[in-house]
């Protein structure tokens, strides 16, 4: 990926998470919101992870901000009151900030500088003999299935937790719905 082509991601993903936070409409937050996983797709793709990358558009920005916005809507929420902030939460959130950002310095300037090995895909084809004749016979043609490998990994592996996030999105979805039309007297 080009650099100019980074950091225009970035700043897109930064600008677009720091106007979720400041904005006070919930609308203009959440599609604030949008822009910041627009901008991490455009990073995951430089990366070469295209299909995590398109995931990140169709099931965040698409799927789940779709969810959002009609879960604001149904709400009906208003704006607040602009009060004065007060020092000591904001000193508490300056501090933390100063805490974290010592902490990633400290990390990246003793992280080494090292390639990393190229992928076998003869010996990865040979692990995947016995489980997943399709996966194998993918990677024995120098081919690198990332779509079958996330879905193999995801659904041999972690099938009960993907149902588990399934049904807790529902029962929150069902949720809202009955909250937002609860009758006041």
């Amino acid at each position: 990926m080009p650099l100019a082509l980074f950091w225009f991601f970035a700043i897109v993903m930064l600008v677009g998470g720091l106007a979720v936070v400041s904005l006070r409409n919930p609308v203009a937050s959440a599609l604030s919101m949008v822009a910041s996983f627009v901008g991490l797709a455009g990073l995951f793709i430089g990366l070469n992870a295209f299909f995590v990358g398109i995931i990140q558009i169709l099931v965040y920005a698409g799927a789940i901000m779709v969810l959002f916005i009609f879960i604001i809507m149904l709400l009906d929420l208003q704006t607040e009151e602009k009060r004065a902030p007060k020092l000591a939460p904001v000193l508490g959130g300056l501090g933390i900030v100063l805490a974290f950002s010592i902490q990633l310095i400290g990390i990246l300037s003793k992280t080494p500088n090292i390639k990393s090995e190229p992928l076998d895909l003869a010996a990865a084809s040979a692990s995947y003999a016995d489980k997943s004749p399709g996966i194998s016979s993918k990677l024995a043609a120098g081919h690198l299935p990332d779509v079958n490998l996330i879905g193999d990994v995801l659904f041999k592996g972690y099938n009960l937790p993907l149902q588990i996030v399934g049904v807790l999105l529902l029962v929150s979805t069902v949720g809202v719905v009955v909250l937002s039309k609860r009758q006041t007297t």
